[in-house]
Parts: structure tokens; C-alpha cells; sequence
């Protein structure tokens, strides 16, 4: 089973981690107030990492070690995916 681990941004500008085996259809619902309670107040999230696992089991443990990152080195994660996001894509700004 293909299983994610995630970051939104939240309207709040804080973080929040989970996990996923749809990334759209849990961004929808958190966007929906149906997801988490911490995100339910801090509506709309934005979706701005994501890895792919090949498991639930390996989902869960990269999400546990994400959430020890502090806030600074979950921004330098995101970061980094964005700018490899960008390279694949062709953009040459990064």
C-alpha cells in the first residue's frame, strides 16, 4: 500500500504533519474541518511537503520523525522539495 507523510500550512502560518494514502483527499478535508481538530481553526491548509512510503508502518515513522524537526528544519524540508519540485519542472530561477 502506497502510503504519504505531509505538510500543510495552516491559514495561522503554523505547521501540521500527517499521514495520508490520498494527499487530495485529505488536503479537501482538512480544508472541510473535517480532518484534524488542530487544523480545523486554522483553515484553509495549503499543502507543502509530501513524501511517498511503501507502507502505513513506514508512513508513520517518518511522520514521528518529522514532528521532532523543529519548525525552522520543517521549513528547510519544504523548501528543499520545493526547489527539486522546480529543477524537475524546467524552472530555471532556482
Amino acid at each position: 500500500m502506497t502510503a504519504y507523510v505531509y505538510i500543510v500550512k495552516c491559514a495561522d502560518n503554523t505547521l501540521y504533519t500527517g499521514w495520508t494514502t490520498s494527499l487530495v483527499r485529505r488536503v479537501r478535508v482538512h480544508n472541510q474541518g473535517k480532518a484534524a481538530k488542530y487544523t480545523r481553526a486554522r483553515r484553509p491548509v495549503e499543502l507543502v511537503y509530501w513524501e511517498r512510503l511503501d507502507s502505513k508502518v513506514a508512513a508513520l515513522q517518518r511522520e514521528w520523525e518529522i514532528k521532532q524537526l523543529t519548525r525552522a528544519e520543517k521549513l528547510a524540508l519544504c523548501n528543499m522539495k520545493l526547489k527539486y519540485l522546480l529543477r524537475e519542472r524546467g524552472d530555471e530561477t532556482t
